[in-house]
């Protein structure tokens, strides 16, 4: 649906909140810049529409998509999308891409990775860049979530970059987590770790076609032992399946696992705990997220900055001691442990 709001006039909130739960495709982008916005002027009126817009979220399933690059995840991504838009669903992906150095805007560009899919009526395709975020999902990434719900959409997927702490970060703001893995686990099944097993629901070996059909079952094989030595017997142990993305097989599969645990949690009421504990993770995220900002902008910690850095890099102060320099500049007079 698209409302007769002029792209070009500053938008008001009411304009904002009418176009988002009318999913009119051109205020839906501006609502997202918006809740992106780091200018406290937008951020203040970002509060305003998601306070508003609350009331209307909740009603999609959450599924964060992580894996190492290479493990096929935009296609996978698209077959899925394309399959469940076919079946008449909507579909939001929240796709964050690396980061430029220089410009900080995305490198691979989701909607040129997904072009059938960004080309369905019942999808939207969201690229963020992760702009150097600690675990590769935009800093906003929750808000969008909450925004594209709003908008009616009923499957909000979550793709990251897949390093570092993205499993945690993902997991921490959706239902379901899914990790696809490459055939051959070798390094991977390696470095697998109990961590990352207790956060996935499921777990899905791409790329089982042709040569590597045999690897990628072998590898599925490898990680349910796994599973079953570091986890012991759970009541709901992740799944594994193998899948081909590239060629349409057993896609469907996966994501009926992952309904399958979906249900599971919210028939149980575990769901809803999970919702609750993530909300409140969620808050001390955004505080510590803006003291952050607060510390760098702070104009005393800014005249000294400099100075310590140089006096880091050259060896002749602690890091410890600078940054308890900073923290007292900052007004904690106390030292915090660090």
């Amino acid at each position: 649906m698209k409302r007769d709001v002029p792209r070009r006039r500053q938008l008001t909130t009411e304009d904002y909140f009418v176009g988002v739960r009318d999913c009119d495709i051109t205020v839906l982008p501006r609502a997202l810049t918006l809740i992106e916005s780091n200018n406290p002027e937008h951020q203040r009126q970002a509060e305003t529409l998601l306070t508003r817009l609350l009331p209307y979220t909740g009603n999609a399933i959450r599924v964060g998509i992580s894996g190492a690059p290479g493990a096929g995840k935009s296609t996978f991504i698209e077959a899925l999308g394309l399959q469940l838009t076919a079946q008449g669903r909507r579909v939001a992906v929240l796709a964050v891409d690396p980061s430029s150095g220089i410009s900080g805007g995305s490198i691979l560009g989701d909607k040129t990775r997904m072009s059938r899919l960004a080309a369905e009526p019942n999808a939207y395709i969201r690229p963020s860049p992760s702009a150097g975020t600690l675990g590769g999902v935009a800093s906003k990434t929750r808000e969008s979530l909450l925004v594209c719900e709003a908008a009616g959409y009923e499957i909000v997927l979550v793709e990251t970059v897949g390093v570092g702490q993205s499993e945690t970060m993902v997991a921490e703001m959706t239902d379901c987590f899914l990790a696809l893995m490459l055939p051959g686990a070798g390094d991977d099944l390696q470095g697998i770790k109990r961590g990352l097993l207790e956060l996935v629901d499921v777990i899905a070996v791409n790329k089982a076609d042709s040569a590597t059909l045999k690897a990628a079952e072998l590898a599925a094989h490898q990680y349910e032992m796994a599973i079953h030595s570091i986890l012991g017997k759970q009541d709901h142990p992740p799944q594994v399946l193998t899948c081909s993305a590239l060629h349409d097989q057993r896609v469907d599969a996966v994501w009926q696992a992952v309904q399958q645990r979906y249900t599971a949690m919210k028939s149980g009421g575990d769901l809803a705990a999970k919702r609750s504990r993530q909300q409140v993770r969620w808050l001390w995220a955004i505080i510590e997220d803006r003291m952050k900002q607060a510390l760098r902008k702070h104009p005393g910690v800014r005249r000294i900055r400099e100075g310590l850095e140089s006096e880091v890099l050259a060896g002749s102060l602690p890091p410890e001691a600078a940054a308890s320099k900073i923290l007292q500049t900052f007004g904690m007079q106390e030292p915090c442990g660090i």
